[in-house]
């Protein structure tokens, strides 16, 4: 059969059918039929009283090579959704919907479904409802094999309960709670000391780590939702810092009221990876603490006295935790220091 001058150009309209189709075929698992609309709906019955929308986008960054280069695409839709769900979740909020955004040179269904797969895992791990998505194929702009992949969240917090570091002061206390990896920053520097100085292969093994580094390098960014949403029910925090692009160093002082600075303390392990890449890179101190997380994604900051039922409340949850330092006043510009 001739191709019509759309596919001679490189876009197949019936490939992108099929992706739809299947993405149909698996949205039912949420709950959600109406894929495909121009618009998504969303029946919004909060019981929340003076409720304010908490709303952020992001993508899943160079992360996506590990993906291109293991072949392995049912992870990333994980890391995009946990991603987002944490960056309002530090606000007070409770994720309502979601929705994703997919671009492709070329439209292969079985990568796709791959793809969304993994953000429907997401949802369903966070309670929220995948509402609508674009999957656009834009032949030339994207090298063969490869997508970019982003997300948009909708989330929502009662006024009084949100949580935006206002109150922070002198003597409060950070806690720490643990990062599964690299989650979703810090992979242009990873990928430049692994595959390009070390010459490695994805499937490489080093001695320091426990699996292949493209395994390590793939693992998923967790979501901080439930351990986090038990210490909100209780009021028990006065601001949260999701670890991300910028590091400990640049993303704990966005929730710290001018006048104050935080000293961290090294008590946490640091995972296997880091000082794998730290080493093997020649990362200053400096700059391993500005460009990966270190080992901690999520930083809780608490007043003193509410230290043991934040404890209570987190082992409840099975959550591992570290007390990594407390807030301080500013003394000139420095807003971290790490000891």
């Amino acid at each position: 059969m001739k191709k019509s001058a759309y596919e001679q150009a490189g876009v197949s309209i019936d490939r992108g059918n099929e992706a739809v189709k299947r993405i149909k075929s698996m949205v039912g698992r949420l709950g959600v039929q109406e894929i495909g609309k121009f618009g998504g709906f969303f029946p919004l019955k909060v019981g929340i009283k003076n409720p304010i929308l908490v709303s952020s986008a992001d993508g899943v960054g160079t992360k996506l090579k590990i993906a291109f280069m293991t072949g392995v695409h049912n992870t990333v839709g994980r890391d995009l959704v946990n991603h987002c769900v944490n960056d309002i979740l530090v606000s007070g909020a409770r994720p309502l919907f979601f929705l994703d955004y997919l671009a492709s040179g070329r439209v292969e269904p079985e990568i796709v479904s791959e793809v969304i797969s993994g953000v429907l895992d997401g949802c369903l791990e966070n309670e929220l409802v995948l509402l609508g998505g674009e999957t656009a194929e834009m032949p030339g702009f994207y090298r063969e094999g490869e997508y970019d992949l982003a997300g948009f969240i909708v989330g929502i917090v009662g006024r009084e309960n949100v949580v935006d570091g206002k109150t922070i002061c002198k003597g409060d206390l950070l806690v720490g709670l643990p990062s599964t990896g690299l989650h979703t920053n810090g992979y242009s520097l990873a990928r430049h000391i692994v595959f390009e100085k070390l010459s490695l292969k994805i499937s490489s093994k080093v001695s320091e780590l426990t699996a292949p580094i493209g395994e390590e390098l793939l693992r998923v960014h967790r979501s901080y939702l439930k351990p986090v949403q038990a210490l909100l029910e209780k009021k028990l925090l006065k601001g949260m810092a999701h670890i991300t692009g910028g590091g400990l160093l640049e993303n704990i002082p966005r929730i710290l009221p001018e006048e104050t600075a935080v000293v961290i303390e090294k008590t946490w392990p640091v995972p296997p990876l880091f000082s794998f890449l730290v080493q093997a890179g020649s990362v200053s101190e400096a700059e391993r603490y500005r460009v990966f997380n270190m080992g901690i994604g999520m930083v809780l900051v608490i007043e003193p006295r509410n230290l043991s039922a934040v404890e209570a409340s987190l082992k409840k949850s099975d959550e591992e935790f570290f007390l990594i330092g407390q807030v301080t006043e500013k003394k000139g510009g420095e807003r971290v220091r790490i000891k």
